[in-house]
């Protein structure tokens, strides 16, 4: 009688790969007895130990099982303040409109054209964290009207002068009868 696949060196088994994290084919390479030391994947080629028949879905963690411990304590309930709360004592007509130009400092009242209301939760030096009650905005603050982007003006080549400057400018003479005309 013939075995289709004797266990043999050059033979194949079936082995857990851990490079491919699957039990698959595998050809034997070494064999001490009857029981097999070592084998490759026949899908990826990597050589390792023969570690038994494993379980067709990967073992979590190799390391000694966790000894049960004593029951857990409850955590603490975390407790979620509405924005509608957060209003609450506050004062909306003494609300500051929001501007790039107003300073705000932390439980500020703002009132946003876009937003709405909202309470400052967070100021660094030019923005604050203003939450509204959709979400909270990372909005800029105290910038002054002497922070301008630079503008670029097209320079004129040296002594070249604009029409109406030459005919209005004092400081060249009009061309006497004796001199001859520049041009």
């Amino acid at each position: 009688m013939h075995v289709p696949n004797p266990i043999r060196v050059g033979g194949e088994v079936d082995a857990h790969c851990n490079k491919c994290e699957l039990n698959l084919a595998h050809t034997i390479l070494a064999m001490v007895g009857t029981s097999i030391k070592r084998v490759q994947c026949n899908t990826c080629g990597s050589q390792h130990m023969f570690r038994g028949q494993q379980p067709l879905q990967k073992v979590a963690s190799f390391a000694a099982p966790r000894k049960p411990s004593a029951p857990r304590t409850p955590r603490s309930q975390v407790v979620t303040i509405g924005f509608d709360e957060l209003l609450k004592g506050k004062d909306l007509t003494k609300a500051k409109k929001y501007s790039i130009r107003e300073t705000f400092k932390v439980d500020d009242v703002v009132d946003h054209p876009t937003f709405g209301f909202g309470i400052v939760s967070a100021v660094r030096t030019d923005k604050v964290d203003i939450t509204f009650k959709a979400e909270v905005k990372t909005l800029a603050h105290g910038k002054t009207g002497t922070e301008q982007k630079p503008t670029f003006q097209a320079s004129k080549p040296a002594g070249v002068a604009r029409p109406t400057e030459a005919a209005e400018s004092p400081e060249r003479p009009a061309p006497s009868a004796d001199e001859p005309a520049q041009g």
